[in-house]
């Protein structure tokens, strides 16, 4: 039958008999280049997901365990020390001791805890202060918190400056940007308890080191005020600017074992 077919229509037939074969695609650079910029994104993202959440939880957690710990150990000194002799009441404290210590650089000096700070059902946000505030101070599985060398200490006439970072490594002053009129910043050191009280908040350059003076932007001027100041990198995962936060000491109360009775029970959980 298909001898009977004329040449064309017997040339289309067996065309369309014949297996069809897809040609083969040509591999250009242009699209191995796309393929591998396209991986790098991807392991980019990866690794800012990592650095930005899964280790910065996990530095977060350490940290908080190691101020737990120091912590501890200063209420077990303290209570140790007195025996069976109370703490001294709040009213009765007299003037804050004030550490007159040299510390190194690096070496953990007090404990910040800032309820504001802490995460939802926790109370994850206590820090350990170190003297200094290199990647070795701030990046520290351990500490978190660095002291600006040359500003006052805790309870000092004039300027406590700190500092730490908002995202990453721990992330210890993550939330600074929440803070409220009011809201206390706890001090800790084996000399006892010093409450601070927000004020308010001011953005600045990196540049601008005058709000570390004794009285922030007045260097000039003689300090009569105890005052905290906490720095961090602004807006959040950038260090264009930073955010200053400023509190006045309220209240010290003397004693590593004896906290302000408004946190007393979170800081019982803290050893658990």
């Amino acid at each position: 039958m298909s001898e009977s077919l004329p040449d064309g229509r017997r040339a289309r037939r067996a065309a369309e008999e014949a297996p069809r074969t897809r040609p083969k695609p040509r591999v250009s650079v242009v699209g191995v280049l796309g393929e591998l910029l396209l991986t790098a994104g991807v392991l980019i993202l990866l690794f800012l997901g990592w650095q930005l959440w899964w280790n910065d939880a996990i530095m977060a957690g350490q940290q908080s365990q190691a101020a737990s710990a120091l912590s501890d150990d200063w209420a077990a000194q303290d209570r140790g020390a007195r025996g069976d002799t109370p703490p001294p009441a709040p009213e009765d404290a007299g003037e804050p001791v004030v550490d007159t210590t040299e510390y190194a650089n690096a070496e953990p000096f007090a404990v910040m805890y800032v309820p504001r700070f802490d995460t939802p059902g926790t109370h994850d946000s206590v820090r350990n202060i170190a003297e200094g505030y290199g990647l070795d101070v701030l990046n520290s599985f351990e500490l978190g918190v660095g002291h600006y060398p040359g500003t006052q200490m805790p309870g000092e006439v004039g300027n406590f400056a700190i500092a730490a970072h908002r995202s990453a490594y721990g992330g210890g002053m993550h939330e600074i940007e929440q803070l409220q009129l009011g809201d206390a910043i706890y001090i800790q050191t084996k000399d006892g308890w010093y409450t601070y009280r927000f004020r308010d908040f001011e953005y600045v350059t990196p540049a601008t080191t005058e709000v570390l003076s004794p009285v922030p932007h007045h260097p000039e001027l003689q300090p009569t005020d105890r005052i905290i100041t906490l720095t961090s990198c602004n807006p959040l995962y950038s260090t264009d600017e930073r955010i200053i936060a400023y509190g006045v000491l309220e209240s010290w109360q003397p004693g590593a074992a004896n906290p302000p009775a408004e946190i007393a029970s979170v800081v019982a959980e803290w050893g658990d």
